[in-house]
């Protein structure tokens, strides 16, 4: 049975022996989600087809039969041809899907959920656990509102709530009460009427020495089942509460020992310290912090580190008189006491007055640190959660150790971090209730300011000095606020500013934008990305003129230090400004329109970059005016390291457009010249003619006599682009990167800068110098992480699988490729890079159902003669190859036919075109794919030419 192992918990994914297995588009998943569903039963063709649409076009039947054969290529790549599917097999009236039980993870999870009743309680956790961490998002999450898929996504979805609730039971009986509350707590929160998820949070509260809070946890339950549904609660709820009143010793029995399964996140100065402090001799330790910052976590761990040796109070702000006298009056063992610092109750504030004669030690727990918050998230999350996301998570929690729990919990329930979680803004809300109206009102205005809040910018928004300070004094005592200087405050946590903001209304919120930003264009005028972001949430007509024009400055100044995805989005508000304004000025919406093309190109959105830019060409050519049609066209200097272009259409009509400027630009523009001669070259990489050539020698002239450095980086690209005018160019395309390199970093042009790094990746993997190119590729994916900019990593994540020479590593890169937009790099090339791989060995390979896209010419014949098919391989009519990164390659897989087939006049012109690059390795540099060295084909064309081999340069 073929080694694929099926992924449902979350979006579909496959993966076989070969890595992850490209599943093709939406109507292919859906056929596999359908029949997987199935469960190995078969499902008929015409129920397929009623699922896959609502009315079935003519040709349904041929379409569900393409599906089917293109997934079973995906899924059983080697498999010979004309054998029968093993995995996705015809099972009349259909298909069916003929999966082990353990490849399908839903199924896998099932198991383990029925096994673990049956389990002693460390094991059953661990079991669990590990069912759990299965899950990456809802079942069939791309599909869960299909007809077809909506019971079962709902039913493992269920099933998961289930496998929650029995690991906390576990964690229970194995006496980690403590650690399993918060995660209780957000399950109850969002799954509110689940009676069991109540009882067993109601539990871990008690056994963590939490009677009040266990006992609000029932009465809660009573009164939200009465009132939503009109019942009372359940058998085991009203028992669980008698036997907390009645303090049943069944309820705090000692648990078997067993080691965590889950390691305590954190805190090692704060344990080490408590520690100490239990050795030393000392009566008093103070723990205090925000709520959700860990408190009763470390005193649960250090209950299990001390056991007997210290005796704890959590949750000293809802203790009674008696419970603080208690703690204060410490005997002969250690007592440890946390508190909110954020709710100090006079009898808590009295209890600490009284307990400083003891001198007691006093730790505040502040955010975890981004290390340790990408540990906890590893220890809650169902799936692996990348960087990028890791870090937002840590900057919107401030490290606060609930909040990081209930923001992976968002992102794995939607895919992003947009919004609040439920159980934070609950939280939230309930605090702010403590509040008079009058000091929320004033927090809102300041949520609305933003994370940092200027005072003179609040006051003027609420219009009253007095009542902004009376509420600034009880929001800085209760954490929503910390001071950050004389005039200027912010926010302790970026989650209770986006709670604030989300609970005012669009209307309101609008108004208080307007004025906000009437108050800093007049405070700070200078201050135009704050002015602008005001301008454009109030989104009104009124305001939208104003909006386009601080916008447009904003986005300069991002692109200015090289933040595309922030001007991509400012410029796309400038536009959007100017549509709601009513502007008619046409010539402001075209620049704003290019300014957004070039961060959508840089940001990797190429295909919407070349739908914009092709419209404002048109546009511009409308108006008649040859000077702003040059700018508009020769705005577009977005580097590129392909010479083989996505859309040859559209990089004609880009082409006649700039000659057709070219030729009507009136005489002194020199830059815009240079520009439009550099546009040209660029869109003329793939033809084979001699006017891009001309066209990058004049632009890279003007560019150096003009002594502009951004001209002459364009025009060192458009130069880049026409070097492949022969083979053995490398070491030309080096001096070209190395200059880049230099110029783009002492300009900080940090697009051209990546430029330089890729093209000498390239050019150092052609000379096989990898450990230079190595260097280049460290240095190219350090700026890229820097400044977001994703596709250098498709880049060089090929380079990485060309270097290991790893099918599954070039499989992952493929994966990676797929969707960018890319097409003229993608088309073909991985079936190209497995050949390669293949042919490094002495036969030929069959790859028969591979998809060569142009490559094809090249590679059939090879394919042809492993068939000992000579006859339809030598009626094959091969090419030239195209001019570009791949010359040389193709060149000598000609070579490798020319040679098979006895061809001595091809033979003849190969060895003659191959010659300049006797020192490179073939195909190495496109930085992707490659062969061996070219003097190894160089050889071999001149033994069956009967030629002395010693006459072709030194072989690498």
């Amino acid at each position: 049975m073929p080694g694929v192992r099926f992924r449902v918990l979350g979006p579909l994914e496959a993966e076989g022996e070969r890595g992850p297995v490209n599943l093709k588009g939406p109507r292919h998943r859906a056929v596999l989600a359908r029949l997987l569903i199935a469960r190995g039963r078969a499902v008929p063709v015409s129920w397929l087809i009623d699922d896959l649409w609502d009315d079935p076009p003519e040709g349904a039947l041929g379409a569900v039969q393409t599906f089917v054969g293109a997934l079973r290529k995906a899924l059983e790549p080697g498999r010979p041809p004309r054998t029968p599917a093993r995995l996705l097999v015809t099972a009349p009236p259909g298909y069916a899907v003929r999966a082990e039980q353990d490849a399908v993870d839903a199924w896998r999870f099932e198991a383990a959920l029925g096994e673990a009743p049956g389990l002693p309680p460390e094991k059953a956790f661990a079991l669990l656990d590990e069912a759990l961490a299965l899950w990456r998002g809802p079942a069939y999450a791309e599909f869960a509102e299909e007809d077809w898929a909506r019971g079962e996504a709902s039913r493992l979805n269920e099933l998961r709530l289930l496998g929650v609730e029995r690991r906390a039971e576990a964690a229970l009986a194995l006496g980690r009460a403590a650690e399993v509350v918060p995660e209780l707590e957000a399950h109850v929160a969002a799954h509110p009427l689940r009676e069991d998820a109540r009882r067993l949070l109601a539990l871990a509260l008690y056994k963590a020495e939490r009677q009040a809070d266990a006992l609000a946890v029932l009465r809660d339950a009573r009164t939200m089942l009465n009132t939503e549904l009109g019942l009372d609660p359940g058998e085991a709820l009203r028992r669980l509460e008698n036997d907390i009143f009645a303090q049943a010793p069944h309820l705090t029995a000692q648990p078997v020992p067993t080691p965590d399964a889950r390691p305590f996140v954190g805190r090692a100065e704060e344990l080490a310290a408590l520690e100490q402090f239990a050795a030393g001799g000392s009566r008093l330790a103070l723990i205090s912090g925000d709520p959700g910052a860990g408190k009763t976590a470390l005193l649960g761990e250090l209950n299990r580190r001390l056991g007997p040796r210290i005796k704890v109070l959590d949750d000293m702000q809802w203790a009674d008189e008696a419970e603080l006298a208690e703690l204060i009056e410490a005997g002969s063992v250690p007592h440890v006491g946390a508190y909110r610092s954020t709710e100090i109750t006079p009898a808590l504030a009295d209890a600490l007055g009284r307990a400083a004669r003891l001198e007691p030690l006093r730790i505040h727990l502040g955010g975890l640190s981004e290390p340790e918050v990408r540990e906890l998230i590893a220890s809650v999350a169902y799936e692996e959660v990348d960087e990028r996301t890791a870090k937002a998570i840590h900057r919107r929690s401030s490290g606060n150790p609930f909040f990081v729990r209930e923001l992976v919990r968002l992102y794995e329930a939607q895919g992003d971090l947009d919004g609040v979680p439920a159980g934070v803004r609950d939280v939230i809300r309930h605090r702010l209730a403590a509040l008079p109206e009058a000091a929320r009102t004033v927090l809102r205005q300041a949520a609305v300011i933003g994370t940092d809040v200027d005072l003179d910018v609040l006051i003027g928004l609420n219009g009253d000095e007095d009542r902004v300070l009376d509420a600034v004094e009880p929001a800085l005592l209760m954490g929503f606020l910390a001071e950050s200087g004389p005039e200027r405050l912010r926010f302790e946590h970026a989650l209770v500013r986006e709670a604030l903001y989300d609970d005012i209304s669009q209307a309101r919120r609008s108004r208080w934008h307007a004025r906000a930003a009437e108050l800093i264009e007049r405070l700070r005028p200078e201050d135009v990305a704050v002015i602008a972001e005001h301008l454009i949430r109030a989104s009104t007509r009124a305001t939208a003129d104003r909006a386009a024009h601080y916008a447009r400055l904003a986005a300069e100044r991002a692109e200015s230090r090289f933040a595309p995805h922030e001007a991509a989005r400012l410029w796309r508000e400038t536009v959007a400004a100017l549509d709601r304004a009513g502007d008619t000025d046409v010539r402001a919406r075209l620049e704003a329109t290019m300014g957004m093309v070039r961060a959508l190109a840089v940001t990797g959105d190429l295909d919407a970059a070349r739908r914009h830019r092709a419209e404002a060409i048109r546009r511009a050519e409308e108006l008649g005016d040859p000077l702003f049609t040059a700018q508009v066209i020769g705005s577009f200097d977005v580097p590129a390291n392909w010479p083989v272009g996505d859309d040859a259409d559209d990089a004609r009509e880009v082409a006649e457009a700039a000659e057709r400027t070219l030729a009507a630009l009136p005489p002194g523009r020199d830059a815009e010249r240079a520009r439009l001669l550099a546009t040209i070259a660029m869109e003329l990489r793939a033809d084979a003619g001699e006017r891009g050539r001309a066209a990058a020698r004049e632009s890279e002239e003007i560019a150096r006599r003009l002594d502009d450095p951004t001209v002459l980086a364009f025009a060192l690209n458009a130069r880049f682009m026409q070097s492949f005018e022969r083979a053995g160019m490398a070491p030309e395309r080096a001096r070209i990167g190395a200059e880049l390199v230099e110029l783009a970093t002492r300009h900080g042009l940090v697009p051209f800068e990546v430029l330089g790094h890729m093209i000498l990746i390239q050019a150092r993997a052609a000379l096989a110098d990898f450990a230079a190119a190595d260097e280049e590729a460290f240095a190219a994916d350090r700026l890229a992480e820097q400044h977001e900019i994703p596709l250098v990593g498709v880049f060089t994540e090929w380079y990485a699988a060309m270097r290991a020479a790893d099918e599954p590593a070039y499989r992952r890169a493929a994966v990676r490729l797929a969707g960018t937009g890319m097409r003229g790099v993608e088309d073909g090339l991985l079936s190209l890079a497995l050949l390669c791989l293949r042919l490094q060995g002495d036969d030929i390979p069959v790859l028969d159902d591979a998809d060569y896209g142009p490559y094809e010419p090249w590679t059939r014949p090879l394919i042809l003669l492993s068939h000992g098919k000579r006859a339809e391989a030598a009626a094959c009519d091969i090419p030239e190859s195209p001019h570009d990164l791949l010359f040389e390659l193709r060149t000598c897989l000609h070579a490798l036919v020319a040679i098979e087939l006895g061809d001595r006049a091809a033979m003849q012109r190969l060895h003659t075109a191959l010659l300049p690059a006797a020192a490179e390795l073939a195909g190495a540099g496109s930085g992707m794919v490659t062969l061996r060295p070219v003097a190894y084909y160089l050889e071999r064309l001149a033994t069956s030419l009967g030629r002395p081999p010693e006459g072709d340069p030194a072989r690498g």
